[in-house]
């Protein structure tokens, strides 16, 4: 099953008590706390605007910046700036020893060590975050919706359901279900209240955020420190990486409160989701378990933030009091994945719906034309009942022909076609060349497809080549276009059978028509002996009748649009 597929299951499968009852237990078993990842400093030793803090001294103390600024050529500004960053400089080396460097403007060993703890703790939501939201954002904010949303939820299920949809309305054409499907999803999510838009929100800003962080470039900050003998460790320069230290301090301000529970629970149902299937899995026990280990990569977080004061390294690093980090964007695009998702899965069900009826119907035509008969598949195409076979194209079809040849067409019509094809005085050349060619392509119809069967079967060139492609160690892209290369030579030649037949069938129908006297084009003209056929079977003309009706209904079946249903295996 393909990840879009588990998606898809996901969303639709687990009914919304079950998801409560699971959030519940989930609830009960895990103790996670909800303290703050960042708390903002208090303000006192930030300086916003530098000239109001300045123009706020004692008129002695802006005299003496005025007279120090005499011997140090700076303004009395930047001379009162520089000595409040010295303060916060000995206020970081007293509350935070053995982090930075005032002096120097060097990062230390110890910030290192917290730099790598902060590494190891964010990595752990990568995987989470990559197997969820990062392969199928639509789907992940679809499954978190009904948690989040669970009314909205079941409408949108209940009320775009084609076949409930159908039964309600059964005069609605095909265009029509579509139409209902579509306006139904659009009113179900118009009520998504200012609550819930907030909620989810919420949800896809905390999901950026752990995004940043688990992919925040730590081994290139980490590998900028070197051997510092003077302060006697690992050492790197501050200015060196600025960038760095400016962006993740913005992630980490920006990564201020708990991700929501229900949100975390969601990430981590995703990374169970393939394993669901398994012996004794038991999701209910899987999800408080990485719950526990996203507590404690929280945890690491916010002791980085109590035991880092980054924000003041940096202020003392640029020797701007000034510096504040900033609010990250990213989460306003969720409602777009969210009614996107909807609207390709309300028009995959419409199209599933409307498919799965068109193959009932024309397997219903099958039967009919078959006399009942049963449908039996080419051996070595992949369908629903072979998924091992070939997956080329025009199966149903070429199964319907092969089928219809040795049951009705050999039996009941070949003879006729065959006395036609001996004894019949046609008074347009022309129209026995077609007629013989039609006449010789039909009767040779169940060879051509049993040597396509024997061509794909595991004995034959196109099995054989597919087989030995798929056992490749190439590279996957090269893999998969030398299957399709395979794929789409044995469709041509199916495609090429399917031709010959639909030619043949319409040359036959045009060349009875005439024979009859009901080719209005007055390109086919009847026999010249018709009376003989008649005088020596009564039943005769009947018999055309009947066979002009059969290849019609088989040219309703050749000429269907080549879609999904006969063009592909099911």
């Amino acid at each position: 099953m393909s990840d879009k597929e588990n998606f898809d299951k996901l969303v639709s499968d687990l009914d919304p008590e079950e998801r409560r009852i699971l959030l519940g237990k989930v609830k009960g078993q895990v103790r996670f706390s909800t303290e703050p990842l960042y708390i903002d400093d208090d303000g006192s030793i930030s300086l916003k605007d530098v000239r109001a803090e300045y123009a706020k001294l004692p008129w002695y103390s802006r005299l003496w910046y005025s007279f120090l600024s005499l011997f140090k050529g700076k303004a009395p500004i930047r001379i009162f700036e520089d000595t409040q960053v010295n303060l916060l400089g000995a206020r970081i080396s007293e509350k935070y020893p053995g982090l930075y460097n005032v002096q120097k403007g060097m990062l230390l060993s110890a910030f290192k060590e917290q730099v790598e703890l902060l590494k190891e703790a964010s990595r752990f939501f990568y995987s989470a975050l990559d197997i969820s939201v990062n392969r199928d954002r639509g789907a992940f904010f679809a499954f978190l919706g009904s948690i989040q949303m669970p009314d909205v939820h079941e409408r949108l299920l209940r009320d775009t359901e084609p076949q409930k949809v159908m039964e309600e309305n059964p005069r609605y054409n095909d265009g029509d279900l579509r139409q209902h499907c579509q306006k139904a999803m659009e009113d179900a999510i118009a009520l998504i209240g200012d609550s819930h838009r907030s909620a989810m929100y919420f949800n896809a800003r905390s999901l950026n955020c752990l995004k940043e962080i688990s992919t925040f470039l730590f081994d290139r900050l980490i590998m900028t420190f070197s051997h510092n003998s003077s302060l006697g460790g690992q050492a790197c320069s501050a200015g060196i990486v600025r960038d760095l230290l400016l962006t993740l301090n913005n992630i980490l301000h920006s990564l201020k409160v708990v991700p929501p529970l229900p949100l975390l629970e969601s990430l981590f149902v995703f990374i169970l989701q393939e394993r669901s299937g398994d012996t004794g899995f038991d999701i209910g026990k899987e999800v408080p378990s990485l719950l526990t280990k996203a507590e404690r990569a929280l945890e690491v977080i916010r002791n980085f933030n109590r035991r880092t004061p980054l924000t003041w390294i940096i202020r003392c690093s640029t020797k701007d009091m000034t510096y504040y980090p900033k609010e990250m964007s990213g989460g306003e695009d969720w409602f777009l994945f969210y009614r996107d998702y909807w609207k390709k899965t309300v028009d995959s069900a419409c199209n599933e719906f409307l498919r799965d009826r068109q193959h009932r119907e024309l397997l219903l035509s099958f039967r009919h034309l078959l006399r009942g008969g049963e449908l039996k598949m080419l051996e070595h195409v992949q369908w629903e009942g072979n998924p091992e076979g070939l997956p080329i194209r025009g199966i149903y079809p070429l199964s319907f022909l092969s089928t219809f040849h040795p049951l009705i067409f050999i039996p009941e019509m070949s003879s006729y076609l065959t006395s036609l094809f001996n004894q019949g005085e046609f008074l347009r050349k022309e129209n026995q060349m077609e007629f013989s060619e039609a006449y010789l392509s039909w009767m040779k119809l169940e060879a051509d497809i049993k040597k396509l069967n024997q061509e794909i079967s595991p004995e034959g060139d196109y099995g054989q080549r597919y087989a030995q492609t798929r056992q490749e160690m190439s590279a996957l892209p090269v893999k998969r276009r030398k299957l399709q290369i395979i794929l789409e030579e044995a469709s041509e030649e199916a495609e090429g059978i399917l031709a010959s037949a639909r030619s043949s069938s319409r040359s036959i129908c045009n060349v009875l028509s005439g024979i009859l006297g009901r080719e209005s084009r007055n390109k086919y003209e009847p026999l010249g002996n018709l009376q003989k056929f008649t005088q020596d079977d009564s039943g005769f003309i009947k018999a055309l009748d009947e066979m002009i009706i059969q290849f019609q209904k088989i040219l309703q079946i050749l000429d269907e649009p080549e879609d999904e249903l006969l063009t592909r295996p099911q």
